[in-house]
């Protein structure tokens, strides 16, 4: 018992270690501390904006349909008079949800079934592996699409985070499953195994923990691909539906008037592109950061 004790103390002396030098070499890539520093200011435009900017996002005034941006409307109204800038906060709140929500409910599941595999070995393993691969032979896409048709849950935006989850935790079981099979391995977890540790104590003390970077790093790799998710299945109307506002059905609804009210496709339609690439850049940042054959 002293002994598992010691060596838990000295593993989470490792750990305090590791992301102190991860955090020094993150501050060294300026690409990714920029980047960091762009996407808190998004995060504070969506959700302190609508604070400041008292403006109803879907107050319909007919009388100002289409207009280019002025001071009255910083970034112009939408077909129906409703003002962008005020849905543009909206939606980027419902759009950073959505992407939150699936990436946290994926990594969660992805993380657990990978590490049970990796734990279990043997039958479960093998299970857990061949029903991984069958979801990965799957064509993604047009199931989400059959699936956003289906009419059970009310809720646009709580059915769309459970079409995305379904797909989105293939991926990650496997990274994470990798990631477990040599820390099963350690004298930590053979020794908790020895004094009777449960299955569940062992996967969410030991197994867990040591899965963080890999997580961390997949998480700000997803974030952005949900929302270029969200935008897509928008297209296909299946996305969050009106007038709940979010940047993909925004962009979306303002093809139609490409020509005529230009802002309408170029500010959504810049927030998803920027978003994107700030939350890739992060990612890159982190993984470079958390493994050092990546650090130049």
């Amino acid at each position: 018992m002293q002994e598992i004790e010691i060596q838990e103390i000295e593993k989470k002396k490792e750990a305090s270690t590791y992301f102190k030098k991860v955090i020094e070499r993150l501050k060294k890539d300026k690409l990714a501390m920029v980047s960091l520093f762009f996407l808190i200011l998004i995060f504070l435009f969506v959700i302190v904006g609508p604070i400041v900017y008292r403006v109803d996002p879907n107050q319909i005034k007919l009388n100002e349909v289409l207009q280019p941006p002025s001071r009255l409307h910083p970034l112009g109204t939408d077909e129906n008079g409703r003002d962008e800038l005020a849905r543009l906060m909206y939606g980027g709140r419902i759009s950073l949800l959505i992407s939150f929500a699936v990436t946290f409910i994926t990594g969660l599941i992805g993380a657990f079934i990978g590490i049970f595999a990796a734990y279990k070995k043997g039958f479960v393993d093998l299970t857990l592996m061949r029903i991984n691969e069958i979801m990965m032979t799957i064509p993604e896409f047009p199931i989400l699409v059959v699936a956003a048709k289906i009419r059970i849950v009310p809720s646009s935006i709580l059915k769309l985070i459970i079409i995305l989850v379904i797909f989105g935790w293939v991926g990650i079981a496997r990274i994470v499953r990798g990631e477990a099979l040599s820390v099963v391995e350690e004298q930590y977890v053979e020794a908790a195994k020895a004094i009777g540790a449960s299955d569940m104590r062992i996967i969410f003390k030991h197994i867990l923990p040591n899965t963080f970077h890999i997580l961390i790093v997949w998480s700000t790799l997803r974030l952005g691909g949900v929302i270029l998710s969200e935008a897509s299945l928008s297209f296909f109307g299946l996305g969050v539906q009106p007038p709940t506002a979010s940047w993909g059905n925004m962009l979306i609804n303002a093809q139609t008037y490409i020509w005529n009210a230009q802002w309408l496709v170029f500010i959504p339609g810049f927030m998803i592109f920027i978003t994107v690439l700030l939350f890739n850049f992060v990612g890159d940042g982190l993984r470079n950061a958390m493994d050092p054959k990546f650090f130049r």
